[in-house]
């Protein structure tokens, strides 16, 4: 069975176990609205965007980044969703992006 994080978390959090505050995203509008929602929501300093592919090394290919405003969310989204992302884990032929998750900075 392949889950993407936000699936794993939301499974989690159905039974109480504590995980991070996140909201899948699959447009840089939605990507916005989740910011400030968790931004409103939680007080959270910053976001971590996180591309949403079945494969391991996201951060080293560049499908993690940090927010620390609305606009780099916006520009962070626009970068990585439909971007083909590259791990040791996908091949060199990689992955598209089509759904991100936007969590709360800890």
């Amino acid at each position: 069975m392949n889950l993407h994080e936000y699936q794993a978390k939301e499974l989690l959090k159905k039974y109480q176990v504590p995980v991070q505050e996140g909201i899948a995203c699959s447009s840089v509008m939605e990507a916005e609205k989740a910011y400030q929602q968790i931004h409103t929501q939680h007080g959270s300093k910053f976001a971590v965007i996180k591309a949403q592919i079945h494969a391991g090394g996201r951060g080293k290919g560049g499908g993690v980044k940090l927010a620390r405003t609305a606009e780099d969310v916006t520009n962070i989204a626009g970068q990585i969703l439909g971007m083909t992302l590259v791990t040791h884990q996908t091949g060199p032929e990689g992955r598209v992006v089509h759904t991100l998750l936007i969590e709360e900075g800890l």
